[in-house]
């Protein structure tokens, strides 16, 4: 009896009808406009135009996603990939038989490397201002937004944790197990959580933003460490890398924590 277990089986949607949609779409929307707000604040606060603002979000969604179906494809699923490539980019699948899938495959490494392009674009042409600049306030969207696409995550019963053993965990019915496995997808949201709450204290509270690059520094140092951590717990996304020491989430997360670092030290020297 798994009396510490939550069961958890909720739908994919709210289903209007006519229409149904769906939370993990819904986690993104709310992410993205909470963000939105979130840099609006900012620019108010720095006296810088607004209109600049929606150009901002424009090349910062289009650049998440673009970048984390990039990375999902040459990250952890090239092998399926190189044999479909128009599945790359379309939310299609054409064998053995057309079937709308949604773009089920995002990597959150992918994501940071294109949200990391968009921004020096937008800080060079537009903002005129130096990119670390633009990514130590960008921090603080980029972790809030962490928090409601891994509960999105947690909606549609994806990027699950291992078995716990115990009587503690939830139980994945749409996966049709009846056992509990760790929650981690809570894990990493409640630890981008964490993460946001130090960020947007260094922020409004401390003297950090005149130090170019310490807050993005801790930022990624943080989210990072996060993610290396909580992928002790989760199932291997890939499974010919199952048996390495680190997966290979983790593997991609040791060279951003240490370029973390990196900004850290150089922000606190000058």
């Amino acid at each position: 009896m798994n009396l510490l277990a939550i069961t958890w089986d909720p739908s994919l949607g709210l289903d209007l009808g006519f229409f149904v949609i769906r939370y993990y779409s819904l986690m993104f929307v709310i992410a993205f406009a909470l963000g939105y707000q979130i840099m609006k604040k900012i620019f108010i606060y720095e006296n810088i135009e607004l209109e600049k603002l929606d150009k901002l979000l424009m090349y910062v969604v289009f650049a998440t996603i673009l970048g984390a179906r990039l990375g999902h494809v040459f990250f952890y699923d090239w092998a399926y990939f190189s044999q479909h490539p128009e599945e790359i980019l379309l939310p299609f699948k054409f064998r053995p038989e057309f079937r709308f899938t949604g773009f089920a495959g995002l990597a959150s490494h992918g994501a940071a490397i294109g949200i990391i392009a968009s921004l020096w674009y937008f800080s060079k042409k537009i903002l005129q201002k130096p990119l670390l600049y633009v990514l130590d306030r960008v921090s603080l969207t980029i972790a809030s937004g962490g928090v409601f696409v891994r509960l999105g995550n947690l909606m549609n019963s994806e990027i699950i944790g291992h078995p716990t053993g115990t009587d503690y965990g939830f139980i994945f019915k749409a996966l049709g197990e009846d056992f509990p496995r760790h929650p981690t997808q809570l894990y990493e949201s409640f630890g981008y959580l964490m993460v946001f709450a130090i960020i947007f204290y260094m922020f409004w509270k401390t003297n950090a933003k005149e130090k170019l690059g310490l807050i993005f520094g801790v930022f990624f140092t943080l989210l990072w460490s996060v993610r290396f951590v909580v992928e002790f717990f989760k199932e291997a996304q890939v499974d010919d890398r199952a048996s390495w020491a680190l997966n290979t989430g983790q593997w991609l997360s040791i060279p951003l924590i240490l370029i973390g670092i990196y900004f850290v030290i150089q922000a606190k020297k000058k």
